[in-house]
């Protein structure tokens, strides 16, 4: 007969000390887990039985079409088009050039899904361009890395799909839709900041377009942009699940990558399949150890102790809803998205259902947590992408990230205590909330 309370210590007392030693995720969850199981005399089978119900799911096909999506769109030509639109928007004003980028990422972001890709494919474009205009190094890396964060909360992203998945099914369409004003919120809070420090600074006016080459470039963008309104459209309008409307975004940004812009070759497609392949393995990978790490901790009943535990400090609405949202912010310093969505996921939704906040409402402000965490040191995978692509130390990029850091809790705060902002649209839309 095994002691729950030396079996649950066991499991998440394992697991930090092998996070602490920098193992991978995947190793440290289910090393800890084969421990704990060895204790509790739990067969090693059934470890496995529930890494297979983890990514035995439909809407998980979803993440490989929007990833190969991203990958097509990054080699394809366009981003360098989203950057042109979004010069042609707002680059002729003073500190132009930052507000390119927030605006860029924006538009990127809201098709690739991912930080990382929008810092990897639009910074190595961005930061050279605003150094060369005339702004501050370290300044130019921040806008970048911080602006990135917006393509987790912006629709379609492969993120909340997952978190669909480890909450047990909440609609797909309601969190695209959950997540599209806090994402607009968060740029529009960025480009008040950017006005502010390029006052300051006294940046530059960026030069004007004349009218028949913005026309030109719009054009030009929409065809791109067009991929996103396929994905919203047909998810929201009940076309097609979003599965299926991820393979044909994924169609149609080749068909646009290749024969329209003619930019990809198509001797690039193994390259890009292999990458595409490369991420696939290690999200899936996550999900399946995740999926019987979750089982464990239900087993070990340790979402119901940190409700109890967390109820016992106080029952206050606000304190606890900041309480999450710090232990949050502060596990998204130390670990990667996707491992940590589906590990606090299942501990948490008993502790928010209790508060009476929406599934749809706690995936954006976690993912909008997460995001944060993107960019924060020691782990933040935006922040060392654009340190490597922008060649300067992290020190000195965190600095200049300060103001963005408040912004960004800023705007949290307001996703958390604001119910509306997240939900207005799904609500409108008729999604189930």
């Amino acid at each position: 007969m095994f002691n729950p309370t030396v079996a649950m210590w066991l499991l998440l007392g394992s697991f930090v000390v092998f996070i602490l030693l920098r193992m991978p995720v995947i190793f440290a969850i289910a090393v800890s887990s084969c421990i704990t199981l060895f204790y509790v005399n739990i067969p090693l089978m059934s470890f496995i039985q529930q890494m297979g119900k983890g990514v035995d799911s439909f809407s998980l096909m979803a993440i490989p079409f929007f990833i190969l999506a991203g990958e097509i769109m990054g080699a394809g030509g366009i981003s360098d088009r989203l950057l042109q639109a979004a010069n042609v928007i707002v680059g002729r004003f003073r500190g132009g050039l930052s507000y390119v980028n927030v605006l860029a990422s924006m538009f990127f972001g809201h098709l690739s899904g991912s930080a990382v890709a929008d810092v990897s494919s639009l910074g190595s474009i961005e930061i050279p361009m605003m150094e060369k205009g005339g702004y501050d190094k370290d300044f130019s890396v921040a806008v970048t890395v911080a602006s990135s964060c917006q393509g987790v909360l912006i629709p379609p992203s492969h993120n909340m799909i997952i978190y669909s998945v480890a909450a047990g099914g909440v609609s797909v369409g309601a969190l695209f839709m959950a997540g599209l004003v806090p994402g607009v919120m968060l740029g529009i809070l960025m480009l008040i900041l950017c006005a502010v420090i390029s006052i300051i600074r006294h940046y530059p006016k960026g030069e004007a377009i004349s009218f028949k080459e913005a026309c030109k470039i719009i054009v030009s963008a929409v065809l791109a942009l067009f991929t996103a309104v396929i994905i919203l459209v047909g998810v929201t309008a009940g076309l097609f699940t979003a599965t299926e409307s991820a393979a044909i975004a994924c169609i149609y940004a080749f068909i646009i990558s290749v024969f329209v812009y003619k930019e990809l070759k198509f001797s690039l497609m193994p390259k890009l399949l292999m990458n595409t392949i490369k991420t696939l393995a290690m999200v899936f990978s996550l999900i399946a150890a995740a999926n019987a790490f979750g089982w464990l901790l239900a087993f070990l009943k340790v979402p119901t102790l940190i409700t109890e535990g967390l109820l016992a400090i106080t029952t206050n609405k606000i304190v606890l809803l900041l309480l999450i949202n710090l232990m949050l912010l502060v596990l998204g310093c130390i670990m990667d998205m996707a491992p940590l969505i589906l590990i606090v996921t299942p501990i948490l939704i008993p502790v928010i259902s209790t508060l009476g906040m929406s599934k749809v409402q706690f995936g954006v402000m976690l993912i909008f947590n997460l995001a944060v965490g993107l960019c924060t040191p020691p782990v933040g995978s935006a922040l060392f992408v654009g340190c490597g692509v922008g060649r300067i130390n992290i020190e000195r990029t965190v600095k200049a990230m300060l103001p963005f850091y408040g912004i960004m809790v800023a705007g949290l705060l307001l996703v958390t205590f604001v119910p509306e902002i997240s939900l207005f649209l799904p609500r409108i839309l008729g999604f189930q909330i």
